[in-house]
């Protein structure tokens, strides 16, 4: 490429990258009085309003422990605060997320880059050539993507070569940004301050799936692998630790299935378990594809996974509903009086 295109490209790149995503502080805002409010309403806002009682219930509970499931792209979205303030002030006990949303997106902000508001209506064409990519109206610069891939190689380089569970491995990450994070108070490092362990059961299918491939092909005899039996195994663990569980999950796909999953995982072990007694889907998918991005919470209960007394849809996109639930739990402050649980301490 010769310098002329270059400048241009390069000019060009910094144009569409002008406006960095701002992330919603959920403490700034009592969301109370609109939650009580769409409590009297009707249609989403209703569903809204009641998700946000269960969530209080769950908080409420002294036997429950809380699992937030995480699919989609509302870290990137302006949610990124969000979560973190739930792992910070005790309302989450573990995490079950796409890779994307831990990698490409907490450990990518972490890193020092940002996510930059766009426009869905943007040439693509145009995008490539500047390598953006483009999450609907967001966009990423590739290279800094590509960084956050050599960085993921640059941690797994230094570990001893044996498998890992994705919990383990992101446990990994969580120090190594306790002394080299460019930005601080990411997921990731929250989690590994508080402990609460996150599992990406499909953690390859992310930056950390560059990343991990660039360090076998570097280390082609000794090198790490992800072991996702074992992390389910892990997984099934803390449910049969808790007493009662309740399920926040942010749309759905393998982290929705697969915590629910740690039920039929336990009988299958000759444990007694109760279903998932609290359960909360805010998604956008259909059902009639007999999918809703892994089943309806009530057909869940046909498999045995979730309690039926205890369940909200939000057929809702997230970020326009969550923080309004965040909010509303934050200000009633039952996690105040929550025992934390500190579940990755059971596995070390």
């Amino acid at each position: 490429m010769d310098k002329k295109n270059s400048s241009n490209i390069g000019h060009n790149k910094k144009s569409l990258l002008n406006s960095p995503v701002e992330h919603i502080d959920i403490k700034s805002f009592d969301a109370r009085k609109i939650i009580d409010g769409m409590s009297k309403m009707s249609f989403t806002s209703r569903d809204t309003a009641r998700a946000a009682g269960i969530f209080n219930e769950m908080l409420a509970d002294k036997d429950c422990s809380i699992f937030l499931t995480l699919a989609g792209s509302t870290s990137a979205g302006g949610c990124m605060n969000l979560y973190t303030d739930l792992v910070k002030n005790n309302m989450i006990d573990a995490i079950v997320a796409t890779g994307a949303s831990i990698i490409d997106m907490d450990f990518f902000e972490a890193l020092g880059f940002k996510h930059y508001q766009g426009s869905q209506f943007q040439d693509d064409t145009e995008l490539r050539k500047n390598y953006i990519d483009r999450i609907y109206d967001t966009y990423i610069d590739e290279e800094e993507l590509q960084a956050c891939d050599q960085a993921i190689c640059d941690v797994a380089n230094k570990m001893e070569p044996k498998s890992y569970t994705s919990r383990e491995f992101i446990k990994e990450l969580g120090k190594y940004l306790k002394t080299n994070a460019k930005k601080k108070g990411s997921l990731i490092e929250a989690a590994y301050d508080n402990d609460v362990p996150i599992f990406c059961p499909a953690f390859t299918d992310s930056s950390a799936g560059f990343g991990l491939v660039m360090h076998q092909e570097q280390n082609p005899d000794k090198h790490l692998t992800i072991d996702s039996v074992r992390e389910f195994r892990e997984l099934t663990e803390i449910k049969l630790q808790s007493k009662q569980s309740g399920l926040l999950m942010i749309g759905g796909g393998v982290p929705k299935n697969f915590v629910q999953d740690t039920v039929v995982c336990a009988e299958l072990l000759g444990k007694k378990v109760d279903m998932h007694k609290y359960a909360i889907q805010i998604t956008v998918a259909d059902t009639r594809d007999g999918a809703c991005s892994s089943s309806t919470l009530k057909e869940a209960s046909s498999w045995g996974k979730v309690d039926v007394t205890k369940e909200q849809m939000v057929f809702a996109e997230a970020t326009s509903v969550l923080p309004l639930i965040a909010s509303d739990a934050y200000h009633r402050a039952h996690w105040k009086n929550r025992q934390k649980r500190s579940f990755q301490k059971i596995f070390t």
